[in-house]
């Protein structure tokens, strides 16, 4: 099965950010995207404001309402983040742990644990019809508990798969992967995944790991549209995510 391709375009929004301008443009740069293939946009707002904006969101979401494209909107539990979920009727809501000081998402939730914070998000958004996401940890064990929130799907936490590549762990990482997908199905869910995909490992995970039905790709996309320029970086990764190997940038 081919995985759909949404780019999160948070590391646009930190670029911008870094001269208090509005070059680079995350409009110019979803657009982009769209016309090269991305089946969606994905934006995670956090609190402080560091990349995505609000306007960023608003931006964003009509952007991909014109195009009929996905808008897949990530983060926390906070109130504001659910009411702008609840009133630009996103796509999707990917409901993210967030933990003080963190550079980037490096966790899933901790189920049943968490069930209690998660479950009343996920019924409140479902009655807007709003599809619902939550990141999880590649555990097989925990997809019976992540389906008791009533949940869509779950986004599986792809990095400890990417961090081993090449090394002797990674069967054992990518044979978890497989079982946390299958167990997902088996619950009901469909399956998402992300982080530290690429170029390189993507293919593999396209081929190996067939229940996973979207893959939402920020930093390694964008960081590779450095060498390749963005249309051309799109049109690779939308390739991968059919299970084709492709080149890779040799400056890696």
């Amino acid at each position: 099965m081919t995985a759909s391709l949404s780019v999160n375009l948070n590391k646009i929004a930190l670029l911008r950010n870094s001269r208090g301008g509005t070059n680079p443009s995350p409009r110019i740069a979803g657009a982009t995207c769209l016309d090269n293939g991305a089946y969606g946009l994905t934006l995670h707002w956090r609190a402080d404001n560091r990349h995505t904006r609000i306007d960023d969101v608003r931006t964003l979401r009509a952007l991909c309402e014109q195009r009929g494209a996905e808008f897949n909107l990530e983060g926390d539990d906070r109130a504001e983040l659910i009411e702008i979920a609840e009133e630009l009727r996103v796509t999707q809501f990917t409901l993210v742990p967030v933990k003080p000081g963190e550079i980037t998402s490096d966790h899933g939730w901790d189920l049943p644990r968490q069930h209690d914070v998660i479950a009343p998000i996920i019924e409140r958004l479902k009655r807007q019809r709003i599809r619902t996401a939550i990141f999880v940890d590649p555990v097989p064990e925990m997809m019976a508990a992540a389906a008791a929130t009533g949940v869509d799907r779950v986004e599986i936490y792809t990095e400890p798969y990417a961090a081993s590549w090449g090394k002797p762990v990674f069967k054992d990482e990518l044979a978890r992967l497989q079982a946390t997908a299958r167990a997902a199905v088996a619950a009901g869910m469909k399956v998402n995944a992300g982080h530290d995909l690429d170029l390189r490992n993507m293919p593999l995970v396209a081929r190996e790991v067939p229940e996973i039905v979207e893959v939402s790709i920020g930093h390694a996309l964008l960081a590779d549209a450095l060498y390749l320029g963005l249309a051309e970086a799109v049109q690779r990764y939308v390739r991968v995510c059919r299970g084709e190997a492709v080149g890779v940038p040799t400056t890696k």
